[in-house]
This record gives structure tokens, C-alpha cells and sequence, in this order.
């Protein structure tokens, strides 16, 4: 539906330029009242498996971890965390509300083929805990719901993406942006990264506005708490830790912004792609209409 009211089915063959903006272009163009998907067939399994180290032992494992990005099958999706662990009934009670780090990945497909990748992660060093779980991919995709629920916690996420992941940037992202004492260390953010490549870099960068395919990986500060006292010092803690692993940065999804307003919009689009946007934005909504989102302005304003 488009900011004058007008019911438009888009798709390679229907208003093809709008189709390729809605891919990644957020909601600036209108409101998708319907979408179809072409399905894959994957089982009925995934594999989550997450192991948790020590801070002293979590550079070695992060080298190893992104040495595995490039041979790992399309199946995997590899993930890393850091931060301080909850109470968790996969880890021993002696380790909650510790300071832990975490390499892993979601399998989807079978996940006795998908616990091949264990034994690398395994051999860098030991782990203080593990989670591995086989579970429907419907539960893989609801299993955070109850944490992200409307009006539970507030919320602040700086994100990037990252071409390389060297030793500098496996330091940046174990700091937890509190590498120079600043703060408090109960503020500190959580960290996490996702790999890249599979179906994601398959696809052409000019085949949709969705930017960024040949990153390694996406990076998230994530804070999160209850208590509005506490939102500016959150907030700055994660801008910090986001600050820490920017020099590493080459751009960053457009639903990791927060309040960068149109230079974060320039860092998610490249200068081609933002014209090319900007100019459907005058085409379906030149009055700008769509706006609360990470806006693209139209060019006649």
C-alpha cells in the first residue's frame, strides 16, 4: 500500500525497481500487506550448539572460529558471543553472572552431519560449559521470543559489519567497549557476531538494495535493562563499545541503527544505491509519509 493508497503487487516482473527497494530498503516505500516466499527444503531439525570459554582463552578460540567461517558448508551459521552469563541451566551455577565468551553455530539440516564441526571448535582449548541442542526450526526461531517481548526490557544496540576479523578487532570485540576503564563494569554490553557468506553472498550486491553481502560477519552491542535511571549510562556504554569496534567496521545493516540518523544511512547504503533509493522515495512517497523508520528523503525537498 503506498503513501496515496494504491494496492501495487511488486515482483521481478510488476514495478521491478520497487521490488528490488523493498528488499532491504525498510519501510520507506509503503506497507507490505502480504509477502510470498519461495521455501527451501532444510528437515525438520537444526543443531544450536554454543561453547562457552574464559576470558584469557577466547582470542585463541575466535581466531579458530573465524578461520572456520570460510570452510564451513552452507548448513552452518557461525556465532560468537561475549558478556556476563545469566542463570542459565546449561552452565554450572558457579558460572553465572560471570564474564564468558562463546563460539558456536546454528545447523540447519541434520544435525548429526552438523556435529562435525564440533570437534574443531573443541581442539583450541577447553570449554567451560556447553549448549548443544537439537531443536524443530520453529523452536529455533521462538526460543528468544519471551526475552524480546514488548515492554520487558529497555533496549540500545550499536551494530557493524566487518570484512576482516583480525587480532585488533577479536580484542575490540572481547573489551566490551570497557577496555579503557571507563564505566562501570555492570553496564558493560553484550557482543555478539554472525557470520556471512552461505545464501547471503550468493546473491548479486546490485540484485537488491540490501547491502553489504561480501561482509565476514555482523556485529551487535547490545544493552538491555529495567530501570530508566540507568538509560544514559546503558546508552553510552554501548556507544562505546560500538566506538571500540568501528575502526574495524565497512558499513553496517540498516536494522542495527539506532540514532545515527542520515550519516548511519550512509553507512548502510553505498552512494549508487542511496540515489537509486532516493529516487523511488520520490516516485511512492515524495511527501515523505513513511518516516518514522531509518528514512531515506526524497530528493525534491
Amino acid at each position: 500500500m503506498t503513501a496515496d493508497g494504491e494496492l501495487l503487487h511488486a515482483s521481478e516482473s510488476e514495478h521491478p525497481e520497487l521490488y528490488w527497494g523493498l528488499r532491504g530498503g525498510g519501510g520507506n516505500f509503503g506497507v507490505v500487506t502480504e509477502f510470498e516466499f519461495i521455501l527451501h527444503r532444510v528437515g525438520t531439525a537444526a543443531l544450536l550448539v554454543d561453547l562457552f570459554y574464559a576470558p584469557q582463552d577466547a582470542p585463541r578460540v575466535l581466531r579458530r572460529w573465524r578461520d572456520l567461517i570460510a570452510e564451513a558448508p552452507p548448513e552452518a551459521t557461525l556465532t560468537a558471543w561475549v558478556g556476563t552469563t545469566g542463570p542459565w541451566p546449561f552452565l554450572p551455577p558457579e558460572l553465572h553472572g560471570r564474564p564468558l565468551a562463546s563460539v558456536g553455530y546454528v545447523w540447519v539440516g541434520d544435525p548429526d552431519q552438523g556435529r562435525g564441526l564440533l570437534a574443531a571448535l573443541r581442539d583450541e582449548a577447553p570449554a567451560k560449559g556447553e549448549r548443544i541442542q537439537e531443536l524443530t526450526y520453529l523452536e529455533l526461531q521462538t526460543m528468544d521470543d519471551d526475552h524480546h517481548r514488548h515492554g520487558l526490557l529497555r533496549r540500545y544496540w550499536k551494530g557493524h559489519y566487518l570484512r576482516e576479523f583480525g587480532g585488533e578487532a577479536i580484542d575490540a570485540f572481547l573489551s566490551r567497549g570497557g577496555g579503557d576503564g571507563d564505566g562501570d563494569a555492570r553496564l558493560l554490553p553484550s557482543g555478539s557476531l554472525q557470520s556471512y557468506g552461505g545464501a547471503i553472498a550468493a546473491v548479486g550486491d546490485d540484485e537488491t538494495a540490501f547491502s553489504h553481502r561480501d561482509a565476514l560477519v555482523e556485529f551487535v552491542a547490545v544493552a538491555g535493562w529495567t530501570d530508566p535511571a540507568e538509560d544514559e549510562a546503558q546508552m553510552a556504554a554501548a556507544r562505546r563499545y560500538g566506538a571500540a569496534v568501528e575502526p574495524f567496521a565497512s558499513g553496517v545493516y540498516v536494522n542495527d541503527l539506532t540514532d545515527e540518523g542520515e550519516a548511519g544511512i550512509r553507512r548502510a547504503y553505498s552512494p549508487d544505491k542511496l540515489a537509486r533509493l532516493a529516487a523511488l522515495k520520490d516516485r511512492y512517497d515524495p511527501g515523505n509519509l513513511f518516516h518514522l523508520n531509518h528514512n531515506i528523503h526524497p530528493r525534491q525537498r
